[in-house]
């Protein structure tokens, strides 16, 4: 493995990286390790597709630094303020007109739009795992009455990856498609990436990209990992993520990214 040098800041990813998918805890060993860096002035800051909605279990271990990047970017979030500090949305002209775009190209597309305030689905968009009662459904001109941090778009009967190719031919350059789950496309405004939101919150801390380690798994964590001084892919990374990496750690289920932080709190603390 790549010897891995003092940060200044750690930006990894959490599904599939830091904590197992769609866990709502962070391991004990992963814990400990993300105090010892707090402690040791090194703040570790989540950069995710998750929703703010799904990120309560996590500000407990977010340290002094408050900061948390979430939908892919679009949101950057202050935990301890519990506040939005910015969110680079896709207002509801563009986006109704991206999804007309997507439904005459690919019929049969469903869709949902990811808000700061929670999610919306359109009519036909599936329910997913528990029943959500208070989730918002309706025609996509209806329900778009505020930025979205992401558009949401799955197709129950296309071959994922020939799906994913859909959708970013007929988006083109007007936004940013990405994928972290198979079936599932998830656009942002165009430009707007994990690492851009990284760049922009290292520059507001006046943290240079080569004093930045980033993880990730996943093709929405690329950009990141391109973006930062190094780069590591988890075992379990997928191959586009893996192959852009300059090393790789264990896998998620194995504590990767602990395990090789940890490796530097010594240092740290000494």
């Amino acid at each position: 493995m790549t010897k891995l040098v003092a940060p200044v800041l750690v930006a990894t990813d959490l599904d599939g990286t830091l904590v197992p998918n769609a866990s709502m805890s962070v391991p004990e060993f992963t814990a400990r390790v993300l105090r010892r860096l707090d402690d040791a002035g090194v703040p570790v800051v989540f950069v995710t597709g998750r929703p703010l909605r799904w990120m309560s279990p996590f500000w407990p271990h977010i340290g002094k630094h408050g900061l948390a990047i979430v939908s892919n970017g679009a949101i950057t979030f202050d935990a301890h303020a519990q506040r939005v500090i910015s969110i680079a949305g896709i207002d509801a002209e563009p986006g109704l007109e991206l999804s007309r775009s997507i439904a005459a190209a690919i019929p049969g597309a469903t869709f949902a739009i990811e808000c700061a305030d929670g999610i919306r689905f359109d009519p036909d968009y599936p329910e997913l795992g528990a029943a959500r009662a208070s989730v918002r459904r309706g025609a996509l001109a209806e329900i778009w009455d505020q930025p979205a941090a992401k558009l949401l778009v799955r197709h129950s009967a296309l071959d994922s990856d020939d799906f994913q190719a859909q959708v970013a031919a007929v988006v083109g350059d007007r936004a940013t498609v990405t994928w972290s789950v198979p079936g599932l496309a998830e656009i942002s405004a165009a430009g707007v990436t994990k690492a851009s939101a990284l760049a922009r919150l290292c520059e507001r801390l006046g943290i240079p990209a080569r004093d930045v380690i980033a993880f990730g798994d996943m093709p929405n964590d690329i950009a990141m990992l391109g973006w930062a001084g190094t780069a590591y892919a988890v075992a379990n990374a997928h191959e586009s993520v893996r192959a852009i990496a300059h090393d790789v750690v264990l896998s998620c289920a194995e504590e990767g990214v602990a395990h090789a932080l940890d490796r530097l709190v010594p240092a740290l603390e000494a």
